[in-house]
């Protein structure tokens, strides 16, 4: 493919990427960017939303926004559309996780069960941001998207861990299986809509999470 050809490959279209600030984020808003489309950076870390858009401020928005109020998944949406007059792509990316308990036990030669080790503080900010986080976008973007009657396309960042679960994360894998697993049905539901729904599942990156 040539390089005018990528510049334009998502030439007209609309996405709102979540946790933009960083990381897996960043590179995904940088890169639609790059490839012609107009991006709504989201992140509650405005000064990493901010930089982000500074790569290519004449095809990005930052918007603070915290994935797991509604509220603000609606100040979001209204936000998109009143900057580039529709939505075409959400990419939730937003996620966080707790630290592996299994890790912390080995150094400290510990014989306690890791998982029995995660607080409830750790359970519900996992769901929270990975799950919920993805049902607030789903149910603030799909609307829309049906309404712009052109389809469209969810990404959700998984993660091996929702196939492959290992010591020390199993709720933090548990969330992300809760995501994989919505992924499925809402692909199943919305392709009549001709809007697809996909999910990616990185098992590792050098990213600050």
């Amino acid at each position: 493919m040539s390089t005018i050809a990528r510049a334009s490959r998502l030439a007209g279209k609309v996405a709102i990427v979540t946790g933009a600030g960083s990381g897996y984020g960043a590179g995904i808003a940088k890169a639609f960017a790059q490839q012609g489309a107009k991006v709504v950076v989201a992140d509650i870390n405005e000064n990493g939303g901010k930089q982000t858009v500074d790569a290519l401020p004449e095809s990005m928005k930052f918007h603070r926004a915290d994935v797991t109020k509604a509220t603000d998944w609606k100040l979001l949406v209204e936000a998109t559309q009143d900057t580039f007059g529709g939505i075409d792509c959400l990419v939730n990316n937003a996620g966080t996780t707790y630290r592996n308990k299994a890790s912390i036990s080995r150094r400290s030669s510990s014989k306690a069960n890791p998982t029995l080790e995660v607080t409830e503080s750790d359970f519900d900010r996992c769901f929270n941001v990975n799950v919920k986080g993805v049902y607030f976008g789903t149910s603030a973007v799909l609307p829309q998207v049906i309404q712009g009657g052109r389809g469209g396309s969810i990404i959700n960042v998984a993660s091996v861990g929702a196939t492959r679960p290992r010591p020390g994360l199993v709720w933090y894998n548990s969330s992300k299986g809760a995501v994989w697993n919505a992924t499925k049905g809402l692909a199943a539901e919305f392709g009549p809509h001709k809007i697809r729904v996909n999910s990616v599942c990185p098992l590792l990156g050098g990213t600050g999470l």
